[in-house]
């Protein structure tokens, strides 16, 4: 399961050298990942010894009595700005002996560059990936110095990147081998193709009523048993953005 470094509560997992890809989140609110990481998919991702999820408390890597992250910004402004040293430490931490495995270590950041269904497949192929989740107006600048890439999961302002840091292990986890199962889940689903949406999909019952008497029905092609017609009227009905 998602692991809590010592000090925190902890959850049984695999070592790393078993799991075949190694998930490290960085962020002051460790507690936050509990419920989505240890439910569905990535609950049993974790227990297969597919991936490993290691959150990390950057307060541990503070050096004062309060265990500081964050400062006011140089040059005036409203709110605090995360600190370079505490994040340069949990980043040292984390890659020591690792001079030998595929690694990348991403900022998330509202000014990164756009997440994707292609840089998901792009980073299945890392054995380690390191999730900075940034807080309050931002993060000294400083630090891009020691990440290899930005990244940002949409136009909008979020108040920290611990549900960009979510989307993006759900994005890759569910593209590893074996993961879901039914490795065509992920074929025909939208953004598998670029700039492709997925087919309308339907199940039971064959016809539906709602409130106002109004009768909803299957599409009859589905229910005809020719996968030759199906498949045809899904990739008609595939969109194009």
């Amino acid at each position: 399961m998602c692991r809590l470094p010592a000090g925190r509560q902890a959850f049984v997992a695999r070592p790393s050298e078993a799991s075949n890809m190694t998930f490290h989140i960085i962020t002051i609110f460790p507690e936050i990942f509990d419920s989505y990481f240890n439910e569905s998919i990535l609950k049993r991702a974790q227990e297969a010894g597919q991936i490993e999820i290691i959150v990390h408390d950057l307060r541990n890597s503070a050096t004062d009595k309060h265990k500081t992250t964050d400062d006011t910004p140089y040059g005036g402004g409203a709110g605090m700005v995360m600190k370079v040293e505490p994040l340069y430490r949990a980043i040292k931490h984390i890659t020591h002996n690792m001079e030998h495995v595929t690694l990348k270590t991403v900022l998330l950041s509202a000014k990164g560059q756009k997440w994707t269904q292609g840089k998901a497949k792009e980073y299945t192929k890392l054995k380690n990936i390191i999730l900075i989740c940034g807080r309050y107006e931002g993060v000294d600048e400083r630090i891009t110095n020691f990440v290899d890439e930005e990244i940002s999961i949409g136009d909008y302002v979020l108040t920290g990147g611990e549900i960009p840091a979510m989307a993006i292990v759900d994005s890759i986890t569910r593209l590893l081998p074996g993961v879901l199962g039914n490795e065509a889940s992920a074929e025909h689903e939208s953004h598998s193709t670029p700039d492709t949406l997925e087919y309308p999909q339907y199940t039971r019952p064959e016809a539906f009523k709602d409130d106002n008497g109004k009768e909803h029905r299957v599409p009859p092609v589905l229910l005809s048993g020719n996968h030759r017609e199906i498949e045809e009227w899904r990739k008609k009905r595939m969109k194009k953005k």
